[in-house]
C-alpha cells in the first residue's frame, strides 16, 4: 500500500470523481477531495465555483450524477441530511434552513436527537451562545431575528451535534471581528480532539489564519490543492480568479450638501424582540461614503426600514432627503427622489425568488413600463443582460430565476441593480456578504466610483475591514443607538470593536469629527 493509499485509507473524507450536471452548467466535473482526522480543510473558488454543490453532495441535500464518497474508511451513500447527521456530518448552510415560524430552540431542536426535552436543549443552547460569544435568546421567533442572528442559530445547531466532520458556508461573513476570533479558538480546539472542518469562506485571511489544507476550485474543476499558511492573500486570489484583484482607488473629493439627514430618531420596536431607536441622528452628504458598524440586531433593521420607507411611523422631519421631509412617505416616493436601496435579505426582500432576472427589475425600476401601463419585456431583457455583463454574474441568461443563483451571483445582481440606475442617495445593507475576492473589490470599486460621480452612500456592514475600505467617516450602532462620527482615517478597529458594545461616551473622541475635520476629509 503506498503512501496516497495509506492516507486515503485513514482519511475521515474521501471525495472520488464528484460530477454534478445542471441543464445549464456542470457545477462539479470530475472533483476529487480527501480531508484527514482533525484537518480544517478549506473549499476555495469565485462566486459559482461549485463550493455550494460539493458541500450539498457531502451532506445529502444533493445527489451527484457520478463519482464515489467514503467516510473513515467506508463507502456511503448519503441520500439525505438526515444520514448525514447519523453518521456525523453537521453543515451550516450560507442560504439559512429555519422554519421563521418556529423559536430558535425548536428549530434547533429538530435537527438534534429527540431523546433531548425542549428543556435541555434550550439550557444547551444558552451555555454554548454563551462559550462561542454568540447572545441569542432561545425563545425568539425566528422571524423576528436578522440574518446575523439567524447565523448565530445555525452555528450553535451544528455544534450541538457534536459532529465527526462539520461544513461550514461562510460561517462568519455576519460576526465581528472579536466574535470571528472567539469562534476560531472553538474550531482550533475542536480540530484538535479529532473533529474535520470543511470550511468555505471569501475571507482569505481567515483561511490563512484558521486552515492546515485548501482546494481551490475553479468552473466546478479542482485547480490546485495547498497549504494556505504557506500563501499569501494575493497569491490565493491568482489561485481562485487567476488575477489579484485590483487596489481600490479612494481619492480626495470635495463633498456636496446634506443628501440625507436624520435627526433625533426615536422609534418604539413594533415586534417582541426588535429594537427602539433613540434619537439615532446622522447626516449623508453628497461626494460621501458613510459606514455604519455594528453586531448585527443591535437596531440595524428597525434603521433601515425607517429609511427605506417600510417604516413610515416617524414625525416627518426626522428623516429628510434634500431637506424635503420623508419620514412619511414610502418607498416609491424617496425613490422618485434619487434613493435607490438594497437590504440584507436577497431573497424575498431584495429579489423575488421565483421570477426571472429581468422581472426582478420591476422592483425598483420603472423605465421599462409604458405610460399606458404595458411592461416592455425586450426592455427589461436588454437591462438585465447589461447587469449580467457588467458584473459579471453567473446566471443562465436574462430570464433566469433568482432562486437559481447562487448566493453571490444575486448579490452581485441586485447590487448590480441598483448601481445601474445611477441613484443619488444609495443605502446599502451587507454589499459584499457571501461574494467573492474579485467580486467584492468590483462592488467596493462602483461604490466608489458613484461617490466620486455626487451620490451620497450609507453602507451598513458587520465587515469593518470594508468599512474602513470604503468609508470616509464612520459610525458605530449599538443597543438602538448612534455613536458620534468619526473619520475614517483616524478611527482604529480597536476603538470601533470596543464602541460595538456601546462603550462611548458623550465626551469628545480623538477620532470625533467636527464640521472643519469633515470638510477637509
Amino acid at each position: 500500500m503506498n503512501a496516497a493509499t495509506q492516507s486515503q485509507a485513514s482519511a475521515r473524507l474521501v471525495l472520488s470523481n464528484i460530477t454534478k450536471r445542471y441543464p445549464a452548467v456542470v457545477a462539479n466535473n470530475d472533483v476529487s477531495l480527501t480531508v484527514q482526522p482533525g484537518e480544517t480543510h478549506a473549499v476555495l473558488g469565485e462566486n459559482g465555483a461549485g463550493k455550494s454543490t460539493l458541500m450539498k453532495i457531502i451532506y445529502g441535500a444533493v445527489k451527484p450524477d457520478a463519482g464515489s464518497m467514503q467516510f473513515n474508511g467506508q463507502s456511503v451513500h448519503i441520500r439525505n441530511p438526515q444520514e448525514a447527521r447519523a453518521l456525523g456530518i453537521s453543515m451550516v448552510f450560507q442560504h439559512f434552513s429555519l422554519f421563521h415560524t418556529l423559536t430558535v430552540a425548536e428549530n434547533v431542536w429538530l435537527g438534534l436527537d429527540k431523546s433531548l426535552s425542549l428543556a435541555e436543549v434550550t439550557q444547551r443552547i444558552h451555555a454554548t451562545a454563551q462559550e462561542y460569544g454568540l447572545d441569542l435568546d432561545p425563545s425568539r421567533p425566528v422571524h423576528t431575528l436578522s440574518v446575523g442572528e439567524m447565523q448565530r442559530v445555525e452555528i450553535i445547531r451544528a455544534l450541538l451535534s457534536k459532529p465527526q466532520l462539520l461544513i461550514l458556508d461562510e460561517p462568519t461573513s455576519v460576526l465581528t471581528p472579536q466574535a470571528v476570533d472567539k469562534l476560531f479558538v472553538v474550531l482550533k480546539k475542536i480540530s484538535s480532539q479529532g473533529c474535520s472542518i470543511l470550511y468555505i469562506s471569501h475571507k482569505l485571511h481567515e483561511i490563512r489564519a484558521l486552515c492546515t489544507a485548501c482546494t481551490v476550485l475553479r468552473a466546478g474543476k479542482v485547480t490546485g490543492v495547498c497549504n494556505p499558511a504557506q500563501e499569501s492573500n494575493a497569491s490565493l486570489s491568482r489561485l481562485m480568479i487567476g488575477a489579484e484583484p485590483p487596489a481600490l482607488q479612494h481619492r480626495a473629493t470635495e463633498r456636496g450638501p446634506v443628501v440625507l439627514r436624520v435627526a433625533d430618531l426615536n422609534l418604539t420596536k413594533e415586534e417582541q424582540f426588535g429594537v427602539d431607536l433613540q434619537k439615532v441622528s446622522l447626516e449623508v452628504y453628497a461626494g460621501e461614503v458613510v459606514g455604519i458598524a455594528g453586531v448585527s440586531g443591535n437596531g440595524q433593521r428597525e434603521l433601515m426600514y425607517a429609511l427605506s420607507g417600510e417604516d413610515t411611523r416617524a414625525q416627518a422631519l426626522m428623516v429628510q432627503i434634500h431637506g424635503a421631509p420623508v419620514a412619511k412617505l414610502g418607498p416609491a416616493v424617496r425613490r422618485s427622489m434619487g434613493l435607490h436601496f438594497v437590504p440584507e435579505e436577497r431573497l424575498g426582500r431584495g429579489a423575488v425568488p421565483s421570477l426571472g432576472l429581468a422581472n426582478n427589475l420591476l422592483l425598483t425600476r420603472t423605465q421599462a413600463v409604458s405610460a399606458s401601463g404595458w411592461i416592455q419585456g425586450a426592455v427589461l431583457k436588454r437591462q438585465a443582460e447589461a447587469i449580467i455583463a457588467r458584473f459579471h454574474v453567473k446566471a443562465n441568461g436574462a430570464q433566469a430565476t433568482a432562486q437559481s443563483l447562487s448566493g453571490g451571483n444575486l448579490q452581485k445582481f441586485i447590487m448590480g441593480r441598483e448601481i445601474d440606475a445611477q441613484p443619488q442617495l444609495l443605502i446599502v445593507s451587507q454589499p459584499t456578504w457571501g461574494v467573492d475576492v474579485g467580486a467584492a473589490a468590483q462592488i467596493r470599486s462602483e461604490i466608489l466610483a458613484l461617490r466620486d460621480a455626487g451620490c451620497a452612500v450609507l453602507v451598513v456592514s458587520e465587515e469593518l475591514d470594508e468599512l474602513f475600505e470604503l468609508s470616509d467617516r464612520l459610525y458605530v450602532m449599538a443597543k438602538g443607538q448612534l455613536s458620534p462620527s468619526l473619520v475614517r482615517a483616524q478611527a482604529t478597529v480597536l476603538q470601533v470593536g470596543e464602541w460595538m458594545s456601546g462603550l462611548w461616551s458623550s465626551a469628545a473622541h480623538p477620532a470625533e469629527v467636527t464640521d472643519a475635520e469633515v470638510a477637509h476629509a
